[in-house]
């Protein structure tokens, strides 16, 4: 039987999961699902890990649900739709929120839920030839589970035509609209400036990374009060009095890499 999940960890405390049903497209099913909320949570928890980077098998990243799971579904009670609508809503939520880095590599079909996945990481590298959609409401459905991820990602106006249309669209038109942040030409050079961004992650102490997707999540959309102000306040003093920041400010002044540092 193929593990339809594959994950490693380096020696750098870089893990690599990678979407492994690339018969179907790595198109999402109960089990793909599971095993991806699994490895987001357990990855996150693992002092080990660095950073994860997250990229799928054979000739596609994700083509979205299987369609054979859809099948499926349409003949469930509202209580089975729902539950199984959750199961995927915290799957995206697990890596959401993942307190490690993450970057994901894309290539080939990338449609519905995999354009979620995109969404919820940190860093995205998609390949020239990649080819997107928010394909929902050619099947009578919508991004409903994805939304909050894909709207933060892309903002409300590109939602509002793509949601709608479920037109394709290529590499360059995600990274206009902000789905991604940088494109390559190829599979490999998607890989080599995945390694560019490690380096840089892994020159940065794991707590401070933490603690700033942490901030990222709390500060966003909020009005400049003084009750923000003096949380950032606080968040920025805590830091300063703790084992990094004193290590990061002894290393600055001694001219010498923190001990977190590792070579990529």
């Amino acid at each position: 039987m193929v593990d339809t999940l594959l994950t490693s960890i380096d020696d750098r405390g870089v893990a690599t999961v990678t979407l492994n049903r690339a018969d179907v497209h790595n198109a999402f099913n109960d089990d793909l699902i599971w095993e991806l909320d699994n490895a987001f949570k357990k990855l996150g928890a693992d002092p080990d890990v660095r950073a994860i980077v997250l990229t799928g098998a054979g000739k596609s990243f994700s083509a979205g649900a299987d369609l054979n799971w859809m099948k499926a579904a349409a003949e469930y009670t509202e209580e089975q739709n729902v539950r199984d609508a959750i199961a995927l809503s915290d799957m995206l939520s697990s890596l959401n929120s993942c307190a490690k880095p993450t970057i994901v590599i894309v290539n080939g079909a990338t449609f519905g839920g995999g354009v979620g996945l995109v969404s919820c990481c940190d860093i995205a590298i998609a390949v020239d030839d990649a080819k997107f959609s928010l394909s929902e409401v050619r099947l009578g459905l919508t991004p409903a589970t994805i939304s909050p991820y894909v709207v933060a990602a892309i903002g409300e106006r590109a939602a509002r035509r793509y949601f709608l249309t479920a037109e394709r669209f290529d590499a360059a038109e995600a990274l206009r609209i902000g789905l991604v942040h940088e494109t390559a030409p190829s599979l490999q050079e998607a890989f080599s400036r995945a390694h560019l961004f490690l380096k840089n992650i892994l020159a940065g102490a794991p707590g401070a990374q933490r603690d700033a997707k942490a901030l990222i999540a709390d500060v966003k959309d909020r009005t400049i009060t003084s009750e923000l102000r003096n949380d950032t306040a606080e968040r920025i003093a805590a830091r300063r009095a703790s084992t990094e920041g004193k290590e990061g400010l002894s290393a600055f002044l001694e001219k010498r890499k923190p001990e977190w540092s590792v070579d990529a």
